[in-house]
């Protein structure tokens, strides 16, 4: 295939959505997948539909197996990932004194270690121009976020991975980056129980020098600009996109 293969994993919804709609606009060959199968199918749908070229695979990121699977079969098939958008993520709302270690382990088990379970196959593969983006958030980069430690933890982490990574894989020219978001107007921002509600937009955008929430689309062009040969001297960095809201109250 002489497009491109670009692995997103949490491509149902959100960023991920957005991504895997940038990605097949532009003629890549997206491998969407998701735990939310009629949701990734249908973001599939709509890339074919607007004339692109992608796959739908069910991937629940917490399974090595699945991970392992998955990857060595887009090796076979394609000779290698080109793009992987480690995207797939969870937060809960839950106070550090009501902290399970259940609660805690899944967290870094979505954001972080299922990260790991994607990048790890791929790695061996992948040739030179190859581009890794990890989403962080900027309560991994600036923010400590009460009743979500477990999230702040996770995507602080990120981080570590994106510079440890660039730097291990600089020589063979693959590139890794990250984008830390702001409050972006997804399904998680607005769900009461993991973040801040249907209220979102009222709560922060006073905060935020743009006075606004950022889109997905937003988040998606930045990946897109990561992942081109645009960026072709940038690797081990961490993107903030969040209209603002970091330089303006720090």
């Amino acid at each position: 295939m002489d497009k491109r293969i670009v692995l997103i994993t949490g491509a149902g919804i959100g960023i991920g959505r957005a991504s895997a709609l940038t990605f097949g606009a532009q003629g890549d060959h997206v491998i969407v997948t998701d735990v939310l199968e009629e949701k990734g199918k249908a973001v599939v749908a709509e890339i074919v539909a607007a004339g692109g070229s992608a796959e739908f695979h069910l991937l629940d990121v917490r399974s090595t197996k699945a991970a392992d699977a998955l990857v060595h079969d887009l090796n076979t098939r394609f000779g290698g990932v080109d793009v992987i958008v480690a995207n797939a993520g969870i937060a809960l709302r839950v106070p550090m004194s009501e902290m399970t270690d259940e609660t805690w382990h899944e967290t870094l088990d979505v954001d972080l270690y299922g990260m790991l379970r994607v990048i790890r196959p791929a790695l061996p593969a992948m040739k030179q121009g190859a581009s890794i983006i990890c989403l962080s958030s900027i309560m991994g980069t600036n923010y400590g976020w009460d009743e979500h430690v477990h999230y702040s933890t996770a995507k602080s982490g990120v981080i570590g991975m994106v510079r440890g990574l660039a730097v291990e894989y600089a020589a063979k020219g693959i590139r890794v980056n990250g984008v830390a978001p702001g409050y972006i107007r997804t399904a998680q921002l607005l769900n009461p129980g993991h973040s801040l509600g249907p209220d979102a937009a009222d709560i922060a955008s006073p905060y935020i020098p743009m006075k606004r929430l950022g889109e997905p689309s937003e988040i998606a062009n930045v990946i897109k600009f990561l992942a081109s040969s645009d960026a072709s001297y940038l690797t081990g960095q961490v993107v903030t996109v969040d209209g603002g809201l970091t330089p303006g109250r720090y």
